[in-house]
């Protein structure tokens, strides 16, 4: 019976030499040549030829001695060619290959720099920053997390004493020769992303479909604080908190679960590949759409992942940071935890799924300025849009009339000026700043969109 340590091929072919390359950056494996796919032996008639060359092909082409038999079966000949794991990362002419269940993929780009970290047993958070210095790290970020490790009982009080080189080497993120890590400069950078352009956290307010895009913000910053930033902006300006009364008390009540929606981002800032990509999430009426770039531990598919598992993370001093701060277990059960918070405010559960060499949650929302999940873009606008203050209609107004006199198919006239806050302020008779709050204000409710960049761009009233 194949299985993911077992292949049949009826006869050879030098692709195969790809199978066994692939057994020997695993678990190793064995490879029958002569053997159908149901298992029944149809045999080969090159067998003693291949025997005889088969161990120096292997050899010359990947630096590996497999285990080779000829077997025999009602007459029939046979080959097992059996190879043993490698400690060593194996190519075959310069390519990687692993198994992935049943079948054998090229390792490359972000992923094989991973693979190769893993055959060293080193991960990419535990190796050098070059060019960072210890001037390079926030004592506010150290001091937020002490505070917060000491709160717990994760750090001694007296940590806050220690010079923040004691406290970096304390936590293993400084190397022998006393060099920051890269977990070092991500966790308690003061910019982290001018060392790691892709260590940020995209938010996108979408309408009807991702081509919708009415507001965005990127976090930036350390990612020992980044939770913080995100959790904020989101409760601020992309989700809802319906107010209830208890008594006398009145409550504003996130409308996801918000433990469980702070861990989820600390899972995507925690266990992302810090060499791809920004966290992109995607804020829609009903869902969130988030994903990180980095695939699934080696052996982890998302069924597994849903249930009770082995805590392997691809950042493990960063993890263990996170875990000392008090934000995180280390037992593997951070989604079991979610579904279960999710389930007790009776939304479905996030899912999870592989996409574009990353991870891809969504996450339902209980919006109630939705009536149903299938709330179109146009009754949102038509709510909100009833509810303008007279200052917003007026803006309205001027972006509207700015639009139809100087705007053709998206391209403005040349040499008219477009309608900034400042512009629009003169008209009105207010400050800038009160005209960008609405414009801001505006936007994120889907009423407005910004059509090009600051500089040649245009705001247009969106008429759905």
């Amino acid at each position: 019976m194949e299985t993911h340590l077992v292949e049949y091929k009826q006869k050879w072919n030098d692709e195969f030499l790809k199978e066994l390359c692939a057994f020997a950056n695993a678990e190793g494996g064995t490879l029958f040549i002569g053997i159908k796919d149901d298992g029944e032996v149809c045999g080969i008639t090159d067998a003693k030829e291949l025997l005889e060359n088969l161990p120096n092909k292997i050899n010359l082409t990947m630096g590996i001695l497999p285990t080779i038999k000829l077997l025999e079966d009602n007459g029939k000949q046979y080959l097992q060619i059996q190879v043993e794991h490698s400690e060593r990362p194996v190519s075959l002419r310069g390519r990687f290959y692993k198994r992935s269940g049943s079948t054998v993929q090229e390792v490359s780009g972000s992923q094989l720099s991973e693979f190769l970290l893993s055959k060293s047993n080193r991960q990419w958070d535990d190796f050098t920053c070059e060019g960072a210095t210890l001037d390079d790290i926030d004592p506010k970020a150290i001091d937020y997390f002490l505070r917060c490790a000491i709160a717990i009982g994760n750090m001694p009080r007296a940590a806050l004493n220690d010079s923040i080189e004691t406290i970096l080497a304390n936590l293993n993120l400084l190397t022998p020769d006393y060099q920051l890590k890269n977990a070092a400069v991500l966790l308690f950078g003061k910019h982290p992303q001018r060392f790691f352009n892709g260590a940020r956290f995209r938010i996108g307010r979408f309408m009807a479909d991702g081509a919708d895009l009415v507001r965005q913000d990127i976090i930036e910053g350390n990612i020992i604080q980044m939770a913080d930033d995100v959790m904020a902006k989101l409760r601020a300006d992309y989700l809802t908190s319906p107010i209830r009364f208890e008594g006398m008390r009145r409550i504003e009540q996130l409308e996801i679960p918000e433990d469980a929606l702070r861990e989820l981002v600390y899972n995507a800032i925690i266990h992302r590949d810090y060499l791809g990509a920004d966290t992109q999430m995607k804020v829609f009426n009903d869902h969130i759409w988030c994903w990180n770039e980095g695939a699934l531990p080696e052996g982890f598919d998302v069924e597994q992942m849903m249930k009770a598992h082995m805590s392997k993370p691809r950042n493990r001093l960063i993890a263990s940071v996170f875990y000392k701060a008090g934000f995180v277990e280390s037992w593997g059960r951070g989604i079991e935890k979610v579904c279960t918070a999710f389930k007790a405010a009776n939304l479905p559960a996030p899912t999870f799924e592989t996409f574009c060499g990353g991870t891809v949650m969504t996450i339902p929302r209980n919006n109630p300025n939705t009536k149903s999940v299938d709330t179109t873009q146009k009754n949102v606008v038509e709510n909100v849009a009833n509810k303008l203050t007279e200052r917003q209609q007026v803006i309205l107004k001027i972006i509207r009339r700015f639009v139809a006199d100087h705007v053709v198919e998206g391209v403005v006239d040349t040499g008219v000026e477009n309608p900034s806050a400042l512009t629009i302020a003169k008209q009105i008779k207010t400050s800038s700043r009160t005209v960008q709050r609405e414009l801001a204000y505006l936007q994120a409710q889907g009423i407005i969109r910004r059509i090009g960049g600051d500089f040649g761009g245009h705001w247009e009233v969106i008429d759905k």
